[in-house]
């Protein structure tokens, strides 16, 4: 293992499918912009639409692309849905891309 939990057994291109799913899906500015809201506590769609500055439906079709891959739970509440990160450790990748492009 690796100090990050990883296997370090040999792997095929079929066990990266999962990850690669999340990347794509971490491909979209609004999206990184709406996991990095979300880092910061639970948010409402409508507090998000405000926050990425696009209409309610696409910020819905973002907020189901990362549901799809399991980065983030939503609750509804009423007619409300508030969303959450699933596992904050993915703020990990946003601090080592930060690294990266500084270097």
């Amino acid at each position: 293992m690796t100090s990050c939990g990883v296997s370090q057994q040999r792997k095929s291109p079929a066990d990266f499918r999962r990850s690669a799913d999340v990347f794509k899906a971490l491909s979209n500015p609004n999206r990184l912009l709406i996991i990095e809201a979300l880092s910061h506590g639970e948010r409402c769609v409508a507090d998000l639409t405000g926050l990425v500055g696009l209409d309610i439906s696409t910020v819905s079709n973002h907020l189901s692309v990362l549901r799809g891959v399991g980065l983030v739970v939503d609750d509804r509440r009423g007619a409300q849905v508030f969303y959450t990160l699933r596992n904050p450790c993915v703020m990990n990748m946003f601090c080592c891309l930060e690294e990266f492009q500084a270097s």
